[in-house]
Order: structure tokens, then C-alpha cells, then sequence
């Protein structure tokens, strides 16, 4: 018997949000999670202009903004100075500071709101899938219980048990190095420290402390050992040439420059998103944003067809769409490492070049933050594109296109008033935009990535983009 339509393993940004998503659809939703409450230690501090227009979608973003500290720039590596947001395809022309635990604490609010289980402390072990569900033995450090769901979703982190066990391949690149992170209390100024030979150490800036990241010296015999406060002292000290005393461990842990993606995202009814689908060098602060794109993108598919109102495909785009972004992803990233490593070659110096033309700059920093999204390259600019957030203007009140996606369903944006009620399966929107006048109407996929649009009235390739991934749904017939 199905205890719960899905159940994800892993209660970060990935998981958190993508049971958010599937309980908005109707969806029953358990999440398990290994730690038995989230840590009190936080892993990242920045959402950046994609994930932020994304969670404008189902107005989180408004909330996290008004906490958060803005930065008009996107993080990056290797270059000289920063990657500007100004005039980026983007309705949040900045960066966010905020910590990711109160980033997961706001989605965690949101999915219980809604109806999501979160079992804490509860820890997928092994799972069996049949034709019609997947089998998940679960402990919770005293017992074990079996959960039966229709899908199980990978959310467990770059050394996931879900993909392990699911057989799917982790191809990609070991680390070349290793570095140490630790949140300690010190008198060491905030910004780069440099020693006599020419090594570095980051230090940032924290409430009540400091980030310590400094790249060890040697690799480690076994990079999952423990990373004790003597360990960053020495590493510390070594690049400093001096002696400097750090305090008050909050979080210490080791990172590398290892790149891997999953072979495939989707092996029958088991699915992977976020870092149990991808790892990669953290340069350019993606992690907890590429986790947010996954689940977006998986949410309503999953969604749909758990509610039997998918076409046959549609599960099989998630991978296809979000397959190919991890690899640029990973590609990003290893450059932008790549370009800190080699900075006196020539080929570094051209591409910093560039980064400093207006152009450039706005380009490499729609890359990096992956704001350049496209699911259907070619066509309509806008069409496979998050579409922007206008202004409109609906039974005579004002309001924002991503306002319309708020429910989380297909919306068709009539901006000229001839499309009436098309089907029943779309929601239709009429509304006047001030702000364009070469656009009859748009067809809004729940993530608000663009299935189909036009310019006047024609409606040539609507039935085929409802039918492609909203499913047989009756539709109008030609006039």
C-alpha cells in the first residue's frame, strides 16, 4: 500500500523546494532527512539573480530580499574585478547575501505549510522499485520502517545513497586539491592574506566570526577524515609565516575541485536533483542555486505525471533540460578555476579583456549565474527563456506577470484579447502590458520558462506546444 505519492531523501534547498512544489500540485509529499535537525553551521551565503527570479514565481522572493544584503555584482574566480548585474536578463539585477539555513528554514515553512512530512532524523538506507512503486527502508537510528511511494527522489548530497543504489554513474574528474574551510573567531583583517612565498588565505567577513579558506598544502590521505582546528591552525600558519590564533570552531570541513555528473538524472521511477546529481568547484557560489533550478524544473513534471495528467515524455525533459545544464555548469566552473590557476597566460588575459567590455561583462555574468537558460534554442527570443517579470495590467488592477504563476499551474498570457477560453488544462490571462508591443500571447510552463509565444493572433503551434507538454487535453479547432 503507497504510504505518500514521493518521497525525497534530503531536507536542503533541493529538497525542501521540490516537495514544496509537488504538495502545491496536489502531490502527497514525505521527505526524510539523516540529521536530526538542520546544522547549526551554514554552508553558503549567496542566492543569485536566477534562483532569486525563480522563487519570484511562487512569491518567495520579496521576503528574502527585504533580509538579505545586496550586491550589484556576481560572485566569480579569476578575474580581476566583478561581473556586473546592470542590464542582465534579470528582474533581481544583484546578488543576495543571505544564509542558506534561513534560506531552507523559509522553504521548509513553505512545504510544511503546505502539507509535506518532514521526518527528521530518518535515514534512507536501501530501496527496491517495481513497474508501479519504489520500496524505501528507512531508519531512524533505533528502528527501521519501509515507505512505499510512487517515486523517490534523490536529494542526499554529492555522495548520494539514492543514485549509488540506483545504479546511475557519477562520471567526471577527482580533485586536484583540497581546501579547508573553517568558521573561527581571529584577528586576521577580512579580504585575501597573502605569506612571504606568495600562498594565499580568504578570509570573510561573518556575524561573530570569520570564514576562514585556505587550500592545504598536501592532499589528505583520506579526504572524508575529520578536519580538526589544529589541522587549519597549521595550514594557517604555513601560508602566513607567522603565527595567528584562531578560535572557536564553529564549522570546520574540507572541499576540492573534483567535477562530476550523473550519466543520467532519471533511472525508472527514482530521480536525482541538486548535489546528488552534480558536484562541482564552488567558484561562482552556485551550489545552492543550481539545487533551486533542478527543483523547479522537476517539480511540475514529477507533479503531472504522479496526477496522470502528463504526456508519456514529459519526466524524460527533466533530464534532458537540466542534464545539459550541470554540464555547463561544471564547465563554468572548472574554467573559472582554470583562470585563478593559469592568470599569467595569455589566453587568461584576453578573457579578462573581455570581461571588462560592457558586452562581456553583462555575457560571462548571464553565464555564470545561469541567467543565459534556454530549453528551446532558436525561434522567438523569448521562447524557452524565463519569461520577464512585466507589468500588467488584469481586470483593471496592476500587477506583475510572475504574480500569475503563483498557483503553480500553465498560464497562456492573452495580451491582445482574442484567445478566450482556450482549454480547460490553461488557465487563460487576459491583460493589457504597457510595457510590450510585439507580443499577442504567451504560453507559461509552471516554472515560467516560455512553451510557446506570438507575436499577433496566430495561434499556429499552441495545440502542438498543450499537447507536447500539458498532454491530450481537448483544444479549440481551427477557425
Amino acid at each position: 500500500m503507497l504510504e505518500t505519492d514521493v518521497l525525497v531523501a534530503g531536507a536542503g534547498p533541493a529538497g525542501l523546494l521540490l516537495a514544496a512544489e509537488l504538495a502545491l500540485a496536489g502531490v502527497r509529499t514525505t521527505i526524510v532527512e539523516r540529521l536530526p535537525a538542520r546544522p547549526p553551521y551554514c554552508r553558503g551565503f549567496n542566492l543569485n539573480s536566477r534562483s532569486l527570479d525563480l522563487l519570484a514565481r511562487r512569491g518567495l522572493a520579496e521576503g528574502l530580499v527585504a533580509e538579505g544584503h545586496r550586491v550589484p555584482h556576481a560572485p566569480v574566480t579569476g578575474l580581476p574585478g566583478p561581473l556586473l548585474l546592470a542590464g542582465a536578463a534579470t528582474d533581481h539585477p544583484f546578488s543576495l547575501g543571505i544564509p542558506q539555513t534561513r534560506v531552507e528554514e523559509v522553504l521548509e515553512g513553505w512545504a510544511a505549510d503546505l502539507g509535506v512530512e518532514i521526518l527528521r532524523g530518518h535515514e534512507l538506507r536501501s530501496f527496491t522499485q517495481s513497474p508501479e512503486s519504489v520500496s524505501s527502508v528507512v531508519h531512524n537510528g533505533r528502528f527501521g520502517r519501509t515507505i512505499t511511494a510512487r517515486y523517490l527522489v534523490g536529494c542526499d548530497g554529492g555522495r548520494s545513497t539514492v543514485r549509488k543504489q540506483a545504479g546511475i554513474d557519477f562520471p567526471g574528474v577527482d580533485a586536484r586539491w583540497y581546501a579547508l574551510l573553517g568558521d573561527v573567531e581571529c584577528e586576521l583583517p577580512y579580504g585575501v592574506s597573502a605569506g612571504p612565498d606568495g600562498r594565499t588565505l580568504f578570509v570573510i567577513p561573518r556575524p561573530g566570526y570569520v570564514r576562514i579558506v585556505v587550500r592545504e598544502d598536501d592532499p589528505p590521505a583520506d579526504k572524508y577524515s575529520p578536519v580538526t582546528l589544529e589541522r587549519l591552525q597549521a595550514q594557517v600558519d604555513a601560508v602566513l609565516g607567522r603565527h595567528v590564533e584562531l578560535r572557536s570552531p564553529r564549522w570546520l570541513t574540507r572541499f576540492g575541485d573534483a567535477a562530476r555528473l550523473a550519466s543520467r538524472y532519471r533511472e525508472g521511477r527514482v530521480l536525482l536533483a541538486g548535489d546528488a546529481a552534480h558536484i562541482h568547484p564552488p567558484a561562482g557560489a552556485i551550489g545552492v542555486n543550481v539545487a533551486i533550478d533542478d527543483a523547479f524544473n522537476l517539480g511540475w513534471k514529477l507533479a503531472a505525471t504522479v496526477l496522470g495528467t502528463a504526456p508519456p515524455e514529459l519526466l524524460d525533459t527533466y533530464h534532458d533540460e537540466r542534464h545539459a545544464a550541470g554540464s555547463r555548469i561544471l564547465a563554468n566552473t572548472r574554467a573559472q578555476v582554470a583562470l585563478e590557476e593559469c592568470a599569467s597566460e595569455p589566453w587568461a588575459d584576453l578573457l579578462r579583456r573581455v570581461a571588462t567590455h560592457p558586452a562581456g561583462n553583462r555575457a560571462l555574468a548571464e553565464i555564470i549565474t545561469g541567467l543565459d537558460a534556454c530549453y528551446e534554442p532558436g525561434g522567438h527570443p523569448w521562447l524557452g527563456r524565463l519569461a520577464p517579470d512585466v507589468p500588467l495590467v488584469v481586470d483593471g488592477r496592476e500587477t506583475h506577470l510572475a504574480a500569475l504563476l503563483h498557483p503553480g499551474r500553465f498560464v497562456l498570457v492573452d495580451l491582445i484579447g482574442t484567445f478566450g477560453a482556450w482549454s480547460a488544462a490553461v488557465e487563460v490571462v487576459a491583460a493589457a502590458a504597457p510595457s510590450i508591443s510585439d507580443i499577442g500571447a504567451v504560453l507559461l510552463r509552471p516554472d515560467g520558462h516560455v512553451a510557446w509565444v506570438t507575436s499577433g493572433s496566430d495561434e499556429e503551434g499552441l495545440a502542438e506546444a498543450v499537447h507536447r507538454w500539458i498532454g491530450d487535453v481537448p483544444v479549440p479547432a481551427p477557425a
